[in-house]
Protein backbone atom coordinates (compact mmCIF):
# COMPACT_ATOMS: atom_id res chain seq x y z
CA UNK A 1 0.00 0.00 0.00
CA UNK A 2 1.34 3.68 -1.06
CA UNK A 3 1.21 5.79 1.85
CA UNK A 4 1.30 10.23 1.64
CA UNK A 5 3.05 11.98 4.40
CA UNK A 6 1.02 14.71 6.16
CA UNK A 7 1.20 16.76 9.43
CA UNK A 8 -1.34 18.18 11.66
CA UNK A 9 -1.78 21.70 9.85
CA UNK A 10 -4.47 23.01 12.15
CA UNK A 11 -8.07 23.25 13.37
CA UNK A 12 -11.29 25.10 12.70
CA UNK A 13 -14.99 24.72 13.38
CA UNK A 14 -17.20 23.43 10.67
CA UNK A 15 -19.51 26.15 10.78
CA UNK A 16 -22.41 23.70 9.26
CA UNK A 17 -21.87 20.38 11.48
CA UNK A 18 -21.12 22.54 14.53
CA UNK A 19 -17.68 19.65 14.95
CA UNK A 20 -14.30 20.47 15.32
CA UNK A 21 -12.25 19.39 11.97
CA UNK A 22 -8.61 18.63 12.35
CA UNK A 23 -6.89 19.49 9.17
CA UNK A 24 -4.26 17.43 7.65
CA UNK A 25 -1.68 18.78 4.83
CA UNK A 26 1.35 17.31 2.97
CA UNK A 27 4.43 19.00 2.77
CA UNK A 28 3.75 20.87 -0.64
CA UNK A 29 -0.13 22.14 0.78
CA UNK A 30 -1.53 20.87 -2.17
CA UNK A 31 -3.87 18.23 -0.15
CA UNK A 32 -5.65 18.28 2.60
CA UNK A 33 -7.37 15.64 4.60
CA UNK A 34 -10.52 17.17 7.40
CA UNK A 35 -10.99 14.79 9.81
CA UNK A 36 -14.28 15.76 11.89
CA UNK A 37 -13.59 14.95 16.10
CA UNK A 38 -15.88 15.53 18.76
CA UNK A 39 -15.49 17.84 21.56
CA UNK A 40 -13.68 16.00 23.77
CA UNK A 41 -11.75 14.59 21.53
CA UNK A 42 -10.56 18.00 20.39
CA UNK A 43 -9.89 18.76 24.37
CA UNK A 44 -7.62 15.89 24.54
CA UNK A 45 -5.33 17.73 21.41
CA UNK A 46 -5.47 20.65 22.61
CA UNK A 47 -4.01 19.42 26.16
CA UNK A 48 -1.22 17.24 24.27
CA UNK A 49 -0.41 20.81 22.46
CA UNK A 50 -0.50 22.58 25.32
CA UNK A 51 1.10 19.48 27.50
CA UNK A 52 4.43 19.46 25.15
CA UNK A 53 4.30 23.31 24.99
CA UNK A 54 4.86 23.15 28.68
CA UNK A 55 7.43 19.85 28.59
CA UNK A 56 9.68 21.46 26.56
CA UNK A 57 10.38 24.49 28.90
CA UNK A 58 10.34 22.22 31.75
CA UNK A 59 12.05 19.23 30.50
CA UNK A 60 9.88 16.94 31.57
CA UNK A 61 8.21 14.15 30.26
CA UNK A 62 4.25 12.07 30.41
CA UNK A 63 4.28 8.57 31.67
CA UNK A 64 3.35 6.83 28.54
CA UNK A 65 6.51 8.03 26.97
CA UNK A 66 8.51 7.28 30.20
CA UNK A 67 6.77 3.99 30.27
CA UNK A 68 7.98 3.13 26.74
CA UNK A 69 11.16 4.36 27.19
CA UNK A 70 10.95 1.57 29.81
CA UNK A 71 10.47 -1.18 27.48
CA UNK A 72 12.22 -0.41 25.00
CA UNK A 73 9.91 0.73 22.78
CA UNK A 74 9.42 3.60 20.18
CA UNK A 75 6.45 5.08 17.81
CA UNK A 76 7.54 3.89 14.74
CA UNK A 77 4.70 4.54 12.20
CA UNK A 78 1.24 6.87 12.61
CA UNK A 79 -1.50 5.44 10.21
CA UNK A 80 -4.56 6.43 8.41
CA UNK A 81 -5.30 3.22 6.69
CA UNK A 82 -9.05 3.17 5.30
CA UNK A 83 -11.78 5.75 5.11
CA UNK A 84 -15.33 4.09 5.37
CA UNK A 85 -18.64 5.80 5.56
CA UNK A 86 -16.93 9.21 6.73
CA UNK A 87 -15.14 7.06 9.63
CA UNK A 88 -11.02 6.91 9.74
CA UNK A 89 -9.70 3.87 10.77
CA UNK A 90 -5.99 4.62 12.25
CA UNK A 91 -3.20 2.20 13.29
CA UNK A 92 -0.08 3.19 15.71
CA UNK A 93 2.50 0.76 15.09
CA UNK A 94 5.15 0.87 17.95
CA UNK A 95 8.66 -0.89 17.20
CA UNK A 96 10.82 -2.90 19.80
CA UNK A 97 13.52 -5.27 19.82
CA UNK A 98 10.99 -8.39 19.02
CA UNK A 99 9.48 -6.61 16.60
CA UNK A 100 6.02 -3.94 15.45
CA UNK A 101 3.48 -3.94 17.37
CA UNK A 102 0.60 -2.80 15.27
CA UNK A 103 -2.54 -0.84 17.16
CA UNK A 104 -5.81 0.26 15.66
CA UNK A 105 -6.33 3.36 17.24
CA UNK A 106 -9.33 6.59 16.77
CA UNK A 107 -8.45 8.86 14.31
CA UNK A 108 -7.78 11.53 17.10
CA UNK A 109 -5.71 9.32 19.52
CA UNK A 110 -3.29 8.90 16.27
CA UNK A 111 -3.47 12.43 15.87
CA UNK A 112 -2.69 12.74 19.55
CA UNK A 113 0.57 10.26 18.74
CA UNK A 114 1.55 12.81 15.53
CA UNK A 115 1.41 15.84 17.86
CA UNK A 116 3.28 13.35 20.66
CA UNK A 117 6.27 12.41 19.37
CA UNK A 118 6.41 14.84 16.21
CA UNK A 119 5.72 12.14 13.58
CA UNK A 120 3.80 12.48 10.20
CA UNK A 121 0.59 10.62 9.56
CA UNK A 122 0.74 8.56 6.87
CA UNK A 123 -2.47 8.40 4.93
CA UNK A 124 -2.90 5.69 2.54
CA UNK A 125 -3.88 5.90 -1.43
CA UNK A 126 -7.34 5.27 -0.82
CA UNK A 127 -7.64 7.66 1.97
CA UNK A 128 -6.15 10.04 -0.45
CA UNK A 129 -8.73 9.33 -3.65
CA UNK A 130 -12.07 9.17 -1.84
CA UNK A 131 -11.13 12.03 1.24
CA UNK A 132 -8.79 14.65 -0.04
CA UNK A 133 -9.79 17.93 -1.14
CA UNK A 134 -7.58 20.65 -2.89
CA UNK A 135 -5.85 22.83 -0.73
CA UNK A 136 -7.84 25.65 -0.17
CA UNK A 137 -6.32 29.50 0.29
CA UNK A 138 -7.55 31.90 2.90
CA UNK A 139 -9.28 34.04 -0.29
CA UNK A 140 -11.29 30.60 -0.45
CA UNK A 141 -11.79 30.17 2.44
CA UNK A 142 -13.82 33.41 2.67
CA UNK A 143 -15.91 32.50 0.15
CA UNK A 144 -17.00 29.48 1.48
CA UNK A 145 -17.43 31.09 4.61
CA UNK A 146 -19.67 33.74 3.22
CA UNK A 147 -21.63 31.24 0.75
CA UNK A 148 -22.45 29.27 4.46
CA UNK A 149 -23.93 31.86 5.51
CA UNK A 150 -26.11 33.41 3.03
CA UNK A 151 -27.34 29.51 2.46
CA UNK A 152 -28.13 29.72 6.53
CA UNK A 153 -29.57 32.90 5.80
CA UNK A 154 -31.82 31.72 3.06
CA UNK A 155 -32.84 28.81 5.26
CA UNK A 156 -33.66 30.81 8.32
CA UNK A 157 -35.75 33.44 6.42
CA UNK A 158 -39.35 33.70 6.71
CA UNK A 159 -41.22 34.24 3.73
CA UNK A 160 -43.38 36.97 5.61
CA UNK A 161 -40.47 38.75 6.11
CA UNK A 162 -40.15 39.58 2.35
CA UNK A 163 -43.12 41.66 2.26
CA UNK A 164 -41.49 43.90 4.85
CA UNK A 165 -38.91 45.34 3.04
CA UNK A 166 -38.96 47.33 -0.20
CA UNK A 167 -37.42 46.30 -3.32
Amino acid sequence: MVYHEMKVFGFTLDTLAQRPVVILKDAGENNSIPIWIGSMEAVSIVAELIRSDISTKTGGGDLLTKLLEKLEMRVVKISIETLNDGAFAATVTMGCETGDIRLDVRPYEALVFSLKYDLPVMVSDEVMARGSMVAMNDEAIARENDARRFIDFLEKLDPSDLGKYPM
